[in-house]
């Protein structure tokens, strides 16, 4: 099975930054031969603080969303984080990905899969593979076209997660694309004061580790600063870094 590649900003902060990013994604699958789904969230429900940047809406953040499809010709994948926004975000992109923590918020799952869309729903950090066969059941029951599963490392401690690469097997056992979050996956919660940690020096490893566990899915957050970012900076990986991942994953 070909791997489906996602790679794109944590959230969407500028139109120059979305343009940026998309346009280094379509240089790489023109070196490449792939073609790498764009990502990016119009809001961040689930910051850590109130005062954290969240994103520039629904309405605002599907324009500019639909725009990078028709400049750039990309894929697009959002998540969402409540059930009324599903339908409206249907419209626009080919994946709709349901947060880890909501993983078991059953009316959203059924309103992205009743959407037609492929579904990504990422495993919770509380819970096991094996546990995902019953959120898998609910967006398939419910009419999603495809449906996704995503390791993005399991609570371990306070302000850390750990990954059981185990996980990946266990998911593939219940759907036949398994993505691993490979930035997400070396994220140290709540361990810098007030926001995010994270150690985007390990991404690589992760991705290869996957790799070996049999994932055929790979999920990147990419910045061109992400010391910068206004969402996820210390987990993110280097725009100019995503390429040469990306080769050892093909």
């Amino acid at each position: 099975m070909t791997p489906e590649i996602i790679a794109g900003p944590c959230v969407i902060e500028s139109e120059e930054l979305l343009d940026r990013v998309a346009r280094r994604i379509v240089e790489i699958n023109r070196s490449l031969g792939c073609d790498i789904i764009f990502k990016a969230s119009f809001d961040k429900a689930n910051r850590t603080s109130l005062s954290s940047y969240r994103g520039v809406g629904i309405d605002k953040g599907l324009r500019m969303l639909a725009d990078i499809r028709s400049k750039w010709g990309l894929r697009l994948l959002t998540d969402i984080h409540e059930a009324w926004q599903a339908a409206s975000v249907g419209e626009v992109v080919d994946i709709i990905q349901i947060p880890a923590f909501l993983c078991r918020q059953t009316d959203l799952i059924v309103a992205a899969a009743r959407t037609g869309r492929t579904v990504n729903i990422k495993k919770a950090q509380f819970l096991s593979g094996q546990d995902m066969i019953y959120p898998y059941r609910k967006a398939v029951e419910s009419g999603a076209a495809e449906v996704w599963l995503t390791e993005r490392g399991n609570t371990f401690g306070y302000n850390n997660l750990g990954v059981d690469f185990r996980n990946i097997a266990d998911m593939l056992s219940i759907a036949p694309r398994v993505v691993m979050d490979c930035t997400h996956s070396v994220q140290r919660p709540g361990a810098a004061g007030g926001k995010t940690g994270g150690n985007r020096e390990f991404v690589p490893a992760m991705a290869l580790a996957a790799k070996a566990f049999g994932a055929n899915g790979y999920f990147f957050e990419v910045h061109p600063d992400p010391d910068n970012a206004l969402s996820d900076g210390p987990n993110m990986l280097y725009l100019d870094d995503l390429e040469p991942v990306i080769k050892t994953l093909l």
